[in-house]
């Protein structure tokens, strides 16, 4: 499909594990930017709780057809749009999952589960293995990226070629504020690049221009397995491009939460870049290389043997046996 779509990214800052006032924050957003003309709205990942290391968020966890599934509906239909955003979704097999869901005017369109957790989002969901690519009822075919997967060749193998617009969505952490200080501020701006380029080097490998909702706002909480805190901010931006890449409309995560938005012409193309062979895209750079080995390692362990919700799970639920 070829068309001149209005899409729009909604930057949220969180309250952490509050998802009754997360939802409100959302849809306030949401209905804001389709009432400035937006036909197609993502939201960022786990807009319904944030994510850091603390038990509210593992118990925030939602079903498919919980709140959060019925906010995007109600949006969807009142204001005949799309509207589509990821957050933390227990399913009947008892499992989490990072799952995104479309909504359109006349329901649920489709959903993508996340395919690898990063870092400690490991203890709160497992990966999933679908293509990542909803198509809408006019015919639009969307893919979905939501992160980290914007980092790894896997994600551009399944998309490549294949979609007409990208949604993504992010919670990326900034590196902490630890010494010596010098080379924490210039790992920080290196990462900092590194979270708003892994968009935009994304759509000429896709050939699909790209609509990217990012957190905003500080985070502080233990660190897993280790002594002493976190503290750090969401990174952003939140950010719409082209299929090539260049930037159509941008906000800083400095700016707090908003809207941005911009007219996007949708369509696949052949992608102008190649993925290469690596499983990843970029350097991660060593912290987050060595986190991402830790915590994964301590997340996948501790949510098998104790923060799994129970079987049949019809509801918000709440993590057992907590022990950061």
């Amino acid at each position: 499909m070829t068309a001149d779509l209005r899409v729009a990214a909604v930057q949220l800052e969180p309250v952490l594990g509050d998802v009754e006032a997360n939802l409100d924050r959302a849809e306030r957003l949401a209905r804001r930017a389709a009432d400035e003309g937006a036909e197609v709205i993502v939201l960022p990942e786990f807009f319904t709780t944030g994510m850091a290391f603390v038990a509210q968020v593992g118990g925030g966890a939602l079903p498919e057809d919980g709140p959060a599934t019925e906010m995007l509906t109600r949006v969807a239909s009142d204001k005949r749009v799309l509207v589509g955003g990821s957050f933390l979704c227990c399913g009947p097999d008892g499992d989490v999952r990072n799952a995104f869901l479309l909504a359109g005017p006349d329901g649920l369109i489709g959903r993508h589960d996340k395919d690898l957790p990063t870092m400690w989002e490991n203890y709160f969901y497992i990966g999933g293995d679908d293509p990542g690519i909803i198509e809408a009822p006019s015919g639009l075919r969307i893919g979905v990226a939501l992160c980290w997967e914007m980092m790894r060749s896997q994600t551009v193998h399944r998309l490549r070629g294949s979609v007409d617009l990208v949604l993504a969505g992010s919670g990326w952490w900034s590196i902490p504020h630890w010494r010596p200080r010098a080379v924490f501020r210039r790992w920080e701006a290196v990462n900092r690049e590194r979270a708003r380029r892994s968009v935009l080097d994304f759509a000429p490998l896709i050939g699909a221009p790209v609509a990217h909702a990012s957190l905003c706002g500080p985070i502080a909480c233990p660190l897993p397995g280790m002594p002493g805190r976190y503290r750090g901010e969401y990174e952003g931006p939140s950010v719409i491009c082209d299929r090539d890449g260049d930037v159509l409309a941008e906000r800083p995560a400095q700016s707090g939460p908003g809207v941005t938005a911009a007219t996007v012409p949708t369509g696949a193309a052949n992608p102008s870049r190649e993925p290469g062979q690596n499983f990843w895209l970029r350097p991660r750079g060593s912290l987050p290389a060595f986190a991402w080995a830790y915590q994964g390692w301590l997340g996948r362990r501790a949510y098998a043997s104790n923060l799994r919700v129970p079987k049949r799970a019809t509801g918000p639920q709440t993590v057992r046996r907590w022990n950061a």
